[in-house]
């Protein structure tokens, strides 16, 4: 028969595990910190060089359906000791958006097949938008006024205009004309993409719908008593 453990015991290894999450969680917000705040260098006395401080690589199923590039206008404003000393700056900068289509998400259950018309209807997930780039290093124009620009004004106003250039960016991935056409960008990706192995199994010239969620048609007008695993089975 195992020994019981007293209370005390039990309070004695509670303290324990909540202890070793904290000493863990301070581990990893340190080395965060170190990663994102602290200058590396080569060694003790040297000087910081470019070079990279860590590199993280992870798979991804997301499949690439079209590129949103141009240039954004972004403006910022300081203002301090007490309103007398206000700073204004003015930058345009090249700006890029992908967007994605997760398809790790597509399942059995978002295809049919229509055998009449030879047609595979896919409800795709929705197209997204990945986190703008702003190429700072690509500047075309920095413009900066007030009567004196502090080091601190001027940190803070690059910061700004940096942070409104990327929602400015966002803004116009998100809006609707452009997520029609990015829609329209992954309509066609996505049907190629699955036409392909389609025909590859034999069964030819396949027609491929592809639809997405603001846009879902009803499916009552085809013929969806099969499913896309029986027409591959069966070969027709």
């Amino acid at each position: 028969m195992a020994p019981r453990l007293n209370p005390e015991h039990l309070r004695m290894m509670a303290v324990a595990v909540v202890a070793a999450i904290v000493v863990a969680t301070g581990v990893w917000f340190y080395d965060r910190y170190r990663e994102e705040r602290v200058a590396t260098v080569p060694g003790e006395g040297g000087q910081p060089i470019t070079q990279i401080v860590s590199a993280r690589l992870a798979g991804a199923s997301a499949l690439k359906v079209a590129d949103l590039s141009g240039t954004v206008q972004s403006t910022a404003s300081d203002i301090r000791a007490m309103g007398w000393l206000r700073s204004d700056q003015i930058v345009k900068m090249p700006y890029s958006v992908s967007y994605f289509v997760d398809l790790s998400r597509l399942g059995a259950r978002d295809l049919q097949w229509n055998a009449d018309t030879r047609t595979l209807i896919v409800d795709a997930p929705d197209v997204v938008p990945a986190a703008p780039n702003t190429d700072e290093g690509r500047r075309t124009l920095v413009q900066t006024n007030g009567l004196f620009v502090t080091r601190g004004a001027a940190e803070e106003l690059s910061r700004l205009t940096s942070l409104h250039a990327g929602t400015a960016a966002s803004r116009e991935a998100q809006s609707p004309e452009r997520m029609a056409q990015a829609r329209e960008h992954a309509r066609r990706a996505v049907a190629d993409l699955l036409a392909r192995p389609l025909a590859a199994a034999g069964l030819g010239d396949v027609r491929v719908v592809v639809t997405f969620p603001p846009e879902r048609r009803d499916h009552e007008r085809w013929d969806t008593t099969r499913s896309v695993a029986e027409v591959l089975d069966n070969g027709s």
